[in-house]
């Protein structure tokens, strides 16, 4: 009868008017939201606290007992206090025993303890029954239930019935709870909280790198070396000319950086002659990194859209103009069209608008609403042909803008080539490559090792 009524509330814990008390120790701002919650949902709530006196913060239909009482009311006690304070539970360890202990907790610093605090609550209580859940989501979403960005609940434990029962409460409120597995997951889920964009910190410590570098190489080239050669000062360029040429040299290399780490890892599969072994770390991570390198890259395409799409009503560009036409009208001289630089010029913006346009598509489907309407195949097909098809328009894009300054000495300022030559040297090593790699010779065996065969078969361990 007990079994058939637990499957019942686990399939639809919203049908049953009744449910169990759930006691909750701490009453500080996690534990009352939680209580709140619970209270809505229509679980009866104690409170287990040093002070038994009631206070307006507290929910007004819960109980506040002492620790001992409280626990004693209930077989599911949620733990809301931090690590440091819980030794009280020590003396309540025979209450405790074969009850569902809930540890919610958080640290201030990833890793901040050699075990996690809910393998700790577990050796203080051994006799208790102790998951990890909820510590995913804040008081404040509790609260305002706004839980749109907060609503899965990562739940663990060793005791598969007690994290069931955790997990028909986690969806009785109106959550999503995910089973990581044992315990000996809690130490990762502690430190979910505390992580700060973490696939995203080495692509933007590296494009910080790129823009301070890029940004001091023009500061010389374009500012310095004409104030001491030429006595002109072009400082004024710091403002949209320079931004102008690192935007674009960023997103062609962060682009280029996207497709390199997939050529090696197809090298590094081909000298091993198998799939079966792991590539090294900083190859793993840097793969796992290419869509967040891919949507810097897309960030500074854009701004370089918006700085070019400027430069007509810059004061400089319509001196520039003006002063052309004046000394052509003084002169008393037209200059012809040039029609090899015209097509130089409309080829050069064909190309970036092509590449910018397939740039934008891919970017639109590495987001979670429209990959997960897409296949494997049309993702595969969208992400890697079309990606490539990408870096060639945004190569070539480059090679036109600039190539016939590449052999000009005059282009060379202390020795220094231009910042977009700089630019082009990553995107040709991984287009050069790539180009190699689908020769039949070596595309055949590459897509032989994909599917599963071996050179040496004993690296299959």
């Amino acid at each position: 009868m007990n079994k058939n009524s637990s499957n019942t509330m686990a399939l639809a814990p919203n049908t049953s008017n009744k449910r169990e008390t759930v006691c909750i120790f701490g009453t500080g701002d996690f534990g009352r939201a939680l209580g709140h919650k619970m209270i809505q949902s229509g679980y009866p709530v104690v409170y287990g606290s040093r002070s038994t006196q009631t206070s307006s913060l507290i929910p007004k239909d819960a109980e506040v007992l002492s620790h001992a009482e409280a626990a004693q009311k209930a077989a599911i006690i949620i733990i809301a206090i931090q690590r440091q304070h819980y030794n009280f539970l020590t003396p309540l360890a025979e209450i405790l025993h074969g009850k569902v202990l809930v540890d919610v907790s958080n640290n201030l610093k990833i890793n901040q303890y050699p075990d996690s605090n809910a393998e700790h609550l577990a050796q203080l209580v051994p006799g208790a029954k102790v998951v990890k859940a909820f510590n995913t989501v804040s008081a404040w979403a509790l609260q305002s239930g706004t839980l749109d960005a907060s609503r899965q609940v990562f739940v663990c434990g060793n005791d598969t019935e007690a994290k069931q029962t955790v997990m028909d409460i986690v969806r009785a409120l109106g959550l999503t709870p995910l089973d990581q597995g044992s315990l000996l997951a809690a130490q990762e889920i502690e430190n979910y909280p505390l992580q700060l964009f973490p696939m995203w910190k080495f692509p933007i410590l590296l494009s910080l790198g790129l823009t301070a570098f890029f940004f001091f190489y023009c500061l010389i080239r374009d500012v310095i070396y004409p104030y001491i050669y030429e006595n002109k000062d072009f400082s004024f360029f710091i403002a949209i000319s320079i931004p102008n040429r690192i935007c674009p040299v960023l997103a062609l290399i962060l682009l280029a950086l996207v497709y390199l780490p997939g050529v090696l890892a197809a090298i590094i599969q081909l000298y091993r002659g198998t799939k079966y072994r792991r590539f090294p770390d900083w190859l793993d991570k840097w793969m796992l990194c290419r869509k967040q390198l891919g949507l810097v890259a897309l960030a500074f395409a854009s701004l370089h859209v918006l700085y070019t799409l400027v430069i007509p009503i810059r004061s400089f560009v319509r001196w520039r103009i003006s002063s052309q036409i004046i000394s052509q009208a003084q002169n008393n001289e037209t200059e012809p069209l040039n029609t090899t630089n015209a097509w130089l010029s409309d080829s050069y913006v064909a190309l970036g608008i092509l590449g910018f346009f397939l740039f934008v598509l891919l970017g639109i489907t590495s987001l979670p609403s429209v990959s997960n309407n897409v296949n494997w195949r049309e993702f595969r097909f969208i992400q890697s042909k079309l990606g490539y098809l990408t870096l060639v328009l945004c190569t070539a894009h480059t090679l036109v803008y600039g190539g016939k300054w590449f052999l000009s000495p005059s282009s060379y300022r202390w020795y220094l080539p231009n910042a977009y030559m700089l630019s082009l040297i990553v995107p040709c090593i991984v287009l050069v490559l790539k180009f190699v790699l689908i020769f039949p010779c070596l595309d055949k065996p590459l897509t032989r090792i994909r599917q599963g065969w071996e050179r040496n078969p004993q690296y299959s361990e």
